[in-house]
């Protein structure tokens, strides 16, 4: 755990006061938005935790510091203030991480391999929806929780939410017994897969217990506005026109939302695929990226691109 101390000048205690708010309410908002600890002595402030949190954290509070000086914040205010997407733009990396090498969350990198995993990890970092296309097994999925779990970790956003849609792969699969979550766990199971290779079960059990992640079919988003969350929702060419549409407008203050699908894997009986129509629509729209991956970027057994190369020729 990193331990850094900041001083903010001028020295103004009626400023302190309204920068830390009534109980230091102001303090322990902004503790639990960049998972932190915060404690002050005068104008003397001491955090603790993640070196990526405290940096973001203390520079917000520098800012914060100026604003106090203008008006009350009161903790509607600094909700707003958080809010705002340009606020921490010029603080969402530690200055000392100079472009894009491996994801990390707390001990597990994720190993950044080929041009086309960089060029996507670098559009999430850069836009608030991108859109993953291409071959099975490159890597969009995993990659797409990785960049959630490290963006939760340095406190960006305080709720991941990953969406699939319940679609059978080309089979019936009948009754299936158990209440309503059994029912649906097959369909959701890859997503808990690619949980549990980066992180420790109890720590994801707890964090789901915590509704901090959130593993839901595609279904259970409408009617929903999602704030300070990262949104992931893969295999999204099984939803249909519709589907997309109302998940795409789900997207709140201060989230991200990937997109992550294959083409040419589409499981919908009778329904036009909601990814193949909306790629047009959104192609030229600022802030949002569409990344494509190639046969060549398929991190499976070897077997696996001559596999999806046998079925191009075929087709």
């Amino acid at each position: 755990m990193d331990k850094v101390e900041i001083i903010l000048e001028p020295v103004d205690n009626n400023r302190l006061l309204n920068l830390c708010g009534p109980l230091n309410n102001n303090l322990k908002e902004l503790e639990l938005r960049f998972d932190v600890e915060i404690n002050q002595r005068g104008n003397l402030f001491y955090f603790s935790g993640n070196k990526k949190n405290i940096f973001i954290a203390s520079e917000t509070l520098k800012e914060l510091y100026v604003e106090a000086g203008k008006k009350d914040i009161s903790i509607d205010l600094l909700h707003d203030f958080l809010d705002q997407p340009n606020v921490l733009k010029n603080n969402k990396r530690d200055p000392s991480n100079n472009g894009v090498g491996n994801l990390k969350y707390k001990n597990y990198v994720i190993n950044i391999s080929s041009d086309s995993q960089r060029n996507f990890v670098e559009e999430i970092d850069k836009n608030d929806l991108v859109f993953s296309v291409g071959a099975a097994g490159s890597g969009k999925t995993f990659l797409a929780i990785g960049a959630a779990l490290h963006f939760y970790e340095i406190g960006l956003v305080k709720k991941i939410v990953l969406v699939r849609p319940a679609v059978e792969a080309g089979e019936s699969l009948g009754f299936l017994p158990g209440d309503l979550s059994q029912k649906i766990d097959p369909y959701l199971r890859p997503m808990y897969d690619a949980l549990n290779t980066i992180m420790d079960t109890n720590l994801l059990n707890k964090m789901i217990d915590q509704n901090i992640i959130e593993v839901a079919p595609l279904a259970y988003m409408r009617g929903r506005t999602l704030n300070n969350s990262f949104i992931v929702l893969d295999e999204a060419q099984n939803s249909t026109k519709e589907q997309m549409k109302m998940f795409l407008t789900r997207l709140g203050k201060n989230s991200k939302a990937v997109i992550t699908g294959d083409v040419t894997q589409i499981d919908l009986p009778n329904a036009f695929s909601g990814l193949v129509h909306v790629l047009p629509l959104i192609n030229r729209i600022p802030g949002i990226s569409v990344c494509e991956f190639k046969n060549t970027d398929v991190m499976r057994h070897p077997l696996v691109k001559k596999i999806i190369k046998a079925y191009e020729v075929k087709n």
